[in-house]
């Protein structure tokens, strides 16, 4: 009996901080955040929180702005996700061809910078990189006799830069995910299609691709979620503007929670967006294995 009691105070002291950790940085905002979107939960005035029920989620649900801000994200994620995907998917067939020795290592390391690069550190750089006067991007484009494009100053164009930005910090992630899927491949299954047959497109659709569809499935989740929650990067470089162009959805909970104070509306709008999160995974994850079995 004291040996079984002493096994369980093992396990808890193993288990035990890493569960409170959860409950305290995971479950419990959301549970908070819940409880706020059922309340007109304003930070100016913390003694009056009454009960409202669904009128949050309704005023969110029937308000152009939030839907604005929706669309942006989906346009972003939409324009990102599959060049992303197009050049990360070279990238890797790339590397994974034999004979690159040193050279795949090294640019394997190469690809880890952008994607270890924090949000807020690439948002400034592209701040930089994209300034009218000092940047590089217009630097290297009057080489080529094109005058400086303004590209934080205009709505589409810093739209544009927002794209490039996240394509070129997260396509270097893609292409090391697809990679580790073509490593899966068997070689003696790989060696027999390409005698079969020189083209590249058959030996991709057939051979290749099924062992890259796990990869594939976990890079739209993720590149969703990240995209759908993308705050840190855009906020450094562009602030939401010029006017509201690049405001995405997170920066528009952000300025409703933290400079409207409504924090009751800003926790519906969050909710609202963790949902639409977990529907499009689902989907992914229905869409990709149901190719799979097929």
């Amino acid at each position: 009996m004291l040996r079984y009691q002493n096994r369980r105070l093992t396990i808890f002291w193993f288990l035990g901080p890493a569960v409170i950790s959860l409950l305290l940085v995971g479950i419990a905002p959301l549970v908070f955040a819940v409880y706020t979107s059922f309340h007109r939960y304003q930070l100016t005035n913390l003694r009056s929180t009454p009960f409202v029920g669904f009128k949050n989620y309704l005023f969110v649900l029937t308000d152009g702005v939030f839907w604005e801000a929706m669309g942006r994200t989906f346009t972003l994620l939409l324009m990102s996700l599959p060049i992303q995907i197009a050049l990360g998917m070279g990238i890797a067939l790339l590397l994974h061809k034999p004979g690159l020795g040193y050279l795949r290592t090294l640019t394997r390391l190469g690809l880890v910078i952008p994607m270890a690069t924090t949000y807020a550190v690439v948002g400034l750089l592209g701040q930089v990189m994209f300034n009218i006067k000092y940047g590089v991007i217009n630097q290297l484009i009057g080489f080529l006799g094109v005058s400086p494009i303004n590209w934080l100053g205009d709505s589409t164009n810093a739209f544009a830069a927002v794209v490039f930005w996240d394509i070129w910090q997260w396509t270097p992630f893609c292409a090391l995910v697809l990679l580790a899927g073509l490593t899966t491949v068997p070689g003696e299954v790989e060696e027999a299609a390409k005698l079969e047959t020189k083209n590249w497109w058959k030996v991709l659709r057939h051979v290749q691709l099924p062992f890259l569809i796990p990869g594939l499935t976990a890079l739209f989740i993720l590149r969703t979620a990240d995209t759908l929650k993308l705050f840190d990067m855009v906020f450094t470089m562009t602030r939401g503007g010029p006017g509201s162009a690049t405001e995405l959805i997170s920066l528009l909970i952000q300025r409703v929670g933290f400079r409207a104070f409504d924090q009751g509306l800003a926790s519906a709008q969050a909710i609202i967006l963790l949902i639409l999160t977990i529907v499009l995974s689902m989907l992914y994850i229905r869409f990709f294995y149901k190719e799979v079995a097929q």
